[in-house]
Order: C-alpha cells, then structure tokens, then sequence
C-alpha cells in the first residue's frame, strides 16, 4: 500500500511540474506557480509517506499541516537541508498570491518558482 501511494504522489508530482511548465510557456504565470507549487505539494505528501510520518488512513489535509511536518520530520532531522522547507514556504506564498489575490506574477517569478520545484522533486526522490 505505501509503495502505492508513493507512486501516486510522485506521479502527480511530476506531472504538475510538468504542467508548470507548459503554463509558463503559454503565457500562464500565475497557473504555472500553481502547479509548480502542487508539484512540491505532493512530493512533500510522497516524503512523509516514505519516512513513516503520514499514514494513508488519515492523510494531513492542510496545506499548513503539510508545511509544518515536512519541516518537523524532514528539514529538522536532516534529511533535507532547510533550504527546501524555505522554498517550499516561498512558492506557497507566491500560489497564494497567484490563486487569491488581484495581483499578476511576472514570467520570472513563475520560472524561479518552477526552478524550485524542479530542485524540490529531484531532492525528494533521494528519499523517496
């Protein structure tokens, strides 16, 4: 069963990854930040699936909840350096403004962000 929700999660994570990239390239910022947000999202989920710290039975469901266990059971254990939890804060913060704000993310913005998540997912499947 974990194998299989690894699997899953790593596939949506890189999927979404792979959307990102698509959305910047259309001219989609704000849509790009939030699959590349997504992408890390589930591979953050993958992660504490692997290291024991999330059960299938009872899934975090916040993306807040998220954030706080990934950095609790993975940067302050070191499997990760905090530059990831730091990242993963960062784009959730630029989705946030993307999804739910008036406000426009510059193609810069949106490549960092998917930068990011590309970084994320790759240091993720170390674990995973």
């Amino acid at each position: 069963m974990t194998r299989d929700i690894l699997a899953t999660y790593m596939d949506k994570a890189e999927r979404a990854l792979t959307s990102a990239r698509v959305l910047v390239e259309a001219g989609d910022p704000e849509g790009a930040c939030n699959r590349a947000y997504y992408s890390m999202f589930d591979a953050a989920h993958a992660v504490l699936f692997a290291l024991g710290h999330e059960e299938a039975s009872t899934p975090i469901k916040t993306h807040h909840g998220l954030v706080l266990k990934f950095g609790l059971h993975v940067v302050k254990t070191d499997k990760l350096p905090s530059a990831y939890g730091e990242a993963l804060n960062a784009v959730q913060r630029i989705r946030q403004i993307a999804d739910y704000s008036g406000a426009t993310i510059d193609k810069e913005e949106a490549v960092w962000a998917i930068e990011e998540a590309a970084r994320f997912l790759e240091a993720v499947k170390s674990i995973v």
